[in-house]
């Protein structure tokens, strides 16, 4: 019996209630979640406060759907686990609001000019702000793109910016969206500040932080959504909990978080059910996560003797 077939015997044999809410969460949760942080944004959108009333709202809602419904009920987080994991998602909030206004005051003034030499000051300001918004998630997405492939593509990388402590959990929520190494959160945030500052894209900026934010928490989640028509544009959770297989040819594929059309593009697509997430047989303790940068553990290999970083260098890639 495959994996899907056993999450749809699961299923039957719930409650029609507890049926009729995994269906309406499978067809309705990821669309009408982003309409609705956007929408929120959209009616105020010169309060940063909108920002922490979307992220944390939408972990709070995704959090209870997975407690009640979750789709791999062993992935279901203990209590310590996940107070863990939000301990550690609060101090990267706050960390990468820090490097947020570093970005800004130390590279506003120079980007300008630099805008202003290269004749790239041509930010549709006259468009309509939703408009605005949705260019400015599709470039800051592009940005993403090639920075998460780089990490993926270069064991320097990969070590040196700590992301393989992202991946290095065995069970996928949508807090693990906000779980990231501190020394990772100078790639995470680039992105955004890339496409304010060099393009002038302004409060649009912000904007497309709202979906991003609201993209990354879904497609961590441990939930049951449908694929077949948002997943054309939009990364799913299947899509991206393939990325965090333990499997390294299915974890070298779907890099964008938020906008999977660049994984389309670019030939790094692909879809199926991933069976275990991870980075080696067990999951990596809080100090060995913290420690990545400069050691991996001994367990974290793709193949016998070699480490994940070294695997990155040296397994071929669709480049």
């Amino acid at each position: 019996m495959s994996l899907q077939d056993t999450i749809d015997s699961k299923q039957s044999e719930k409650s029609p209630s507890r049926a009729f809410l995994t269906r309406s969460v499978e067809l309705g949760l990821q669309p009408a979640l982003l309409v609705a942080s956007l929408g929120l944004w959209l009616v105020y959108p010169d309060k940063p406060a909108i920002y922490l009333v979307v992220l944390v709202g939408g972990q709070i809602l995704l959090g209870t759907l997975e407690h009640v419904i979750p789709q791999r009920p062993d992935w279901v987080q203990p209590t310590r686990e996940l107070s863990r994991n939000i301990a550690i998602a609060v101090v990267i909030l706050a960390w990468s609001i820090v490097l947020a206004h570093f970005y800004q005051s130390t590279f506003s003034e120079p980007l300008a000019a630099l805008r202003s030499s290269l004749h790239l000051d041509f930010w549709p300001t006259t468009w309509p702000l939703f408009v605005q918004v949705f260019l400015a998630f599709v470039v800051a997405e592009f940005f993403q793109y090639w920075i998460h492939r780089a990490e993926h593509r270069w064991g320097l990388v990969w070590r040196f910016s700590g992301h393989g402590a992202h991946h290095s959990f065995k069970h996928l929520g949508a807090i693990n969206s906000g779980v990231d190494h501190p020394f990772e959160l100078f790639l995470l945030v680039a992105p955004a500040a890339l496409t304010e500052l060099l393009f002038g894209a302004g409060i649009a900026a912000a904007g497309a932080a709202i979906i991003t934010v609201t993209q990354t928490s879904i497609a961590h989640s441990n939930l049951r959504l449908n694929t077949k028509w948002i997943g054309g544009f939009l990364t799913t959770n299947e899509y991206h909990i393939r990325h965090h297989s333990i499997v390294f040819a299915e974890s070298n594929t779907n890099y964008s978080c938020s906008a999977i059309i660049w994984d389309r593009i670019f030939g790094t697509f692909a879809a199926g059910p991933t069976l275990e997430a991870g980075i080696g047989p067990s999951e990596p303790s809080l100090w060995e996560k913290i420690m990545m940068p400069i050691r991996e553990p001994s367990d974290s290999e793709i193949t016998p003797g070699v480490s994940h970083a070294e695997s990155l260098a040296k397994s071929p890639v669709r480049y």
